[in-house]
């Protein structure tokens, strides 16, 4: 187990507090998103968590299903959905749509807003 003592938390905290500064999350509204669609986790990754983050950049959201719940072709419809309650275009991913170059980078990086308890 890593020693807690050594880990550097500032890039995760920067990471937060860029993300609070350049969207506005609904909690409550994103949770309510997550039970209704199986969704057991919803993270943010990409330009939302860096200062490069502009007015019209979209926002990558990765998310993890509960298993059987995959949604196949409505998949787009839940971008969409999330798109509205986030008014931003959304790029909806799961891990395994992510390139296998750069999949552990943004799943160490990703900024968790959903986890199923």
């Amino acid at each position: 187990m890593p020693d807690r003592k050594n880990v550097d938390l500032k890039p995760t905290i920067d990471r937060r507090l860029r993300l609070q500064r350049n969207i506005a999350i609904p909690r409550d509204q994103i949770g309510d998103f997550c039970r209704r669609h199986h969704i057991r986790r919803l993270a943010f990754f990409g330009s939302v968590l860096r200062d490069n983050f502009r007015l019209d950049s979209d926002v990558d959201v990765l998310v993890e299903f509960e298993p059987g719940h995959v949604p196949g072709f409505a998949f787009i419809r839940l971008q969409r959905e999330l798109s509205a309650l986030l008014g931003r275009n959304v790029d909806l991913n799961t891990p395994r749509s992510l390139s296998r170059y750069f999949r552990d980078q943004v799943l160490a990086e990703a900024e968790v807003q959903y986890a199923q308890e």
